[in-house]
């Protein structure tokens, strides 16, 4: 064998990809046409966020050698991580012909499945994993996370405490057992496995987003907010429209019915409040609370950049809108400053909805939006001032009105623009 595919080997096990990549290219550079050095360049790449230059190594090893299992599944792996599924699932399948003795196809299957909230599928590919190596670790977490999304939380529990008595210093397993914790409620022992995965990993992304959720679940209305978004995560985007639709058609069915009805009104106007104050709650909590969090020394820690930048605009926002109310107080409500306040809690939406959308184009499409509804909201109350220190009685009928309600509708609706552009994957 190549000494340089020797060495590479070792590195990559190693999680050192930038010097298994200079071996890799060594060993090509002695031997081209090695279906499995491209195959495993291709991983080292991937690992490294090169996505195209991986692709294009992938696609090489399976063209030298078509019925070669490793270089498919090094295929199937870089599509999967470029958020390209159907094709995963294609290769990974006939990885799967070619050698369905592999523990680590079936465990790439399972996560396929699972980006695509294909929990029983998951399972299966998992627990066919599990039959060829019964310790595998990436298919007991797997499994685990299947069985969670499948509501068999007792059955999760048992498999990731087996895995830990097996090998208790695997990060993975600890973040696993952390979020399936949270799943139950428990918040403050989630919080003690994702600091041991932590520890284990400091780059484990999905560890540190488990603290910071453990964190803010110890406040009682964020606890109840996330365990609506974990009900929310078990669905397919198509089941989790229906979810949205069914209830917003659902209320306005209701106010129909209390409007026909006025007996019912008193019934109704709650369940309304309720459900215009969910909704609201579902789009800030996480940014607004993140805020909150801030005022935690540990929290201070964990948060982002980029989770520290969407608390700030939130909180930004959410004092103009608490200043506006002020002024509303002082000046009278019949003054242009409540509708600062609608104006600016409305915002709110689009503001937090910017953050909700990934990194990149479909980021920068929302921001644009909310940068043209700010502009409407601020233009129309800039408007409303100048009319109410000229003394004008009717700026509702200009184009302050107009814009005012170009705002307002712009910064409800956005909440339905952010649900269009985050159904489409990004791909990488």
């Amino acid at each position: 064998m190549n000494p340089h595919f020797e060495r590479a080997i070792l590195l990559f096990h190693q999680s050192r990809y930038e010097l298994a990549e200079q071996e890799l290219r060594q060993s090509l550079a002695a031997e081209p046409g090695d279906a499995h050095a491209h195959a495993l360049l291709a991983l080292a790449l991937v690992h490294r966020e090169q996505f195209q230059d991986a692709t294009k190594e992938a696609q090489e090893a399976v063209r030298l050698q078509p019925d070669f299992p490793f270089a498919l599944y090094a295929l199937a792996f870089v599509w999967h991580k470029r958020n390209y599924d159907k094709e995963a699932l294609s290769a990974v399948q006939e990885a799967l012909r070619l050698d369905p003795s592999e523990t680590s196809y079936y465990a790439l299957l399972a996560q396929i499945h699972l980006g695509e909230s294909r929990w029983r599928e998951a399972l299966e590919a998992a627990e066919r994993g599990l039959e060829l190596d019964a310790e595998n670790v990436e298919c007991t977490n797997l499994r685990a996370i299947a069985l969670v999304k499948l509501g068999r939380k007792s059955e999760a529990g048992t498999t990731i405490d087996a895995a830990l008595r097996r090998n208790p210093d695997n990060a993975v397993t600890h973040a696993n057992q952390g979020w399936t914790l949270l799943e139950k409620g428990n918040p403050k022992e989630a919080l003690e496995h994702f600091k041991e995965a932590l520890r284990l990993d400091p780059q484990s992304e999905w560890a540190r987003h488990g603290i910071i959720e453990a964190l803010k679940a110890r406040h009682f209305i964020y606890a109840l907010m996330l365990k609506y978004f974990l009900f929310m995560a078990k669905f397919s985007r198509q089941a989790r429209w229906g979810i949205i639709l069914g209830a917003y058609f659902g209320i306005q069915v209701l106010q129909t019915l209390a409007k026909n009805n006025p007996t019912l009104e008193p019934w109704v106007l709650p369940i309304c409040i309720v459900y215009v104050g969910f909704a609201v709650m579902t789009w800030i909590a996480s940014p607004l609370f993140n805020l909150v969090l801030r005022l935690n020394r540990f929290g201070r820690i964990v948060l982002s950049r980029e989770q520290i930048v969407a608390s700030n605009w939130i909180g930004l926002v959410l004092l103009l809108a608490l200043l506006a109310l002020v002024g509303s107080f002082l000046f009278g409500f019949d003054s242009p400053w409540i509708l600062a306040a609608f104006i600016f809690g409305v915002l709110l939406f689009p503001v937090a909805g910017t953050f909700k959308c990934p990194p990149g184009s479909t980021r920068s499409i929302m921001a644009g939006y909310t940068v043209l509804v700010a502009a409407a909201g601020v233009t129309a109350l800039s408007l409303y001032f100048r009319a109410w220190h000229n003394n004008d009685p009717g700026p509702d009928k200009g184009p302050a009105g107009t814009l005012f309600y170009i705002a307002v509708l712009g910064a409800v609706g956005s909440s339905w623009i952010v649900n269009i552009l985050m159904s489409q994957r990004r791909r990488r």
